[in-house]
């Protein structure tokens, strides 16, 4: 850990940043293992966690997928 202060520290520091594409990739594999476990699950508690996991995963990949300006148009 950097002792020095956030302000002063590099925007590069973690040099494992990933793509769009990369992170969309690692998204669309979370989901699919995550959509099998809640298929071979009977437990109510898991099945509700992997469910909410789940609608996440999906969310960020909606996310992922649009263009990574649209957050800073107002709809006009």
């Amino acid at each position: 850990m950097s002792r020095r202060p956030e302000s002063e520290r590099s925007d590069w520091t973690d040099l494992d940043l990933l793509t769009r594409e990369e992170a969309a990739s690692r998204l669309r594999e979370e989901m699919a293992a995550t959509a099998h476990r809640l298929a071979v699950s009977d437990d109510d508690a898991e099945r509700a966690l992997l469910t909410s996991r789940l609608r996440a995963l999906r969310e960020a990949a909606e996310e992922l997928a649009a263009p990574p300006d649209a957050h800073l148009t107002n709809g006009a």
